[in-house]
C-alpha cells in the first residue's frame, strides 16, 4: 500500500542509504502516521537529488498539489548549498519543498546520538513535539529556518490523532 496522492503526503529524496536510514527512522516514529510519507529511492549525491527532483518530481507535484517534498543532502560544510538546492525549485512549488540535512555529512552524528534509525525517531520525536533537543545539535542546527517551514506544514497531517 502506497500513500493517498490526494491527501497531504511527504515524499522524501535521500542523498544516500546513511540519510535513507535517518528518513526510516524518522517514518517509524510510533505516532507518526505511516501511509502519509514514502522514501524514496537514494539518488547517489546531492546534485543527483536536484536532478531527479527536477526532472522527475516537479512535474508530479504539479499533478498533486497536496504532495510535499523533502530533499535529505549533506551540506559538506558549503554554506551556499541551501541557496544552490533552492534555486532549482520552481518558484510555484517553494513553499511544499524543504532541503534538510546534516551540516557534514550524517556519519558524524552517530558518535553523538546512535544508529541512524535512531537518530531519525529523535528528529521526529522533536518535530512532532516542538521540540528541538536533536535538531539544536551543532550539525543539525542550520535546518530550523527549513524545519520551521517543514513542522507547520506536516504536524497537522503526519501526526494527526496520534
Amino acid at each position: 500500500m502506497s500513500v493517498n496522492k490526494h491527501l497531504p503526503h511527504v515524499y522524501v529524496l535521500p542523498e544516500d542509504d546513511a540519510n535513507r536510514q535517518l528518513a526510516t527512522g524518522f517514518r517509524l516514529d510510533p505516532l507518526l502516521d505511516y501511509w502519509k510519507m514514502r522514501i524514496l529511492g537514494e539518488a547517489g549525491g546531492w546534485k543527483k537529488v536536484v536532478d531527479i527532483f527536477v526532472k522527475d518530481h516537479v512535474p508530479e507535484m504539479d499533478r498533486w498539489g497536496t504532495r510535499l517534498m523533502v530533499l535529505l543532502i549533506d551540506f559538506d560544510r558549503q554554506e551556499d548549498r541551501l541557496n544552490t538546492v533552492k534555486a532549482a525549485i520552481p518558484e510555484r512549488l517553494k513553499e511544499r519543498v524543504f532541503v534538510l540535512g546534516a551540516w557534514n555529512e550524517p556519519e558524524k552524528l552517530k558518535p553523538v546520538f546512535g544508529p541512524y534509525e535512531k537518530i531519525g525517531s529523535q528528529l521526529a520525536k522533536d518535530c512532532r513535539e516542538g521540540t528541538e533537543t536533536t535538531w539544536s545539535h551543532d550539525l543539525l542546527r542550520h535546518n530550523a529556518g527549513e524545519l520551521a517551514r517543514l513542522r507547520e506544514q506536516v504536524r497537522p497531517f503526519l501526526f494527526a490523532d496520534r
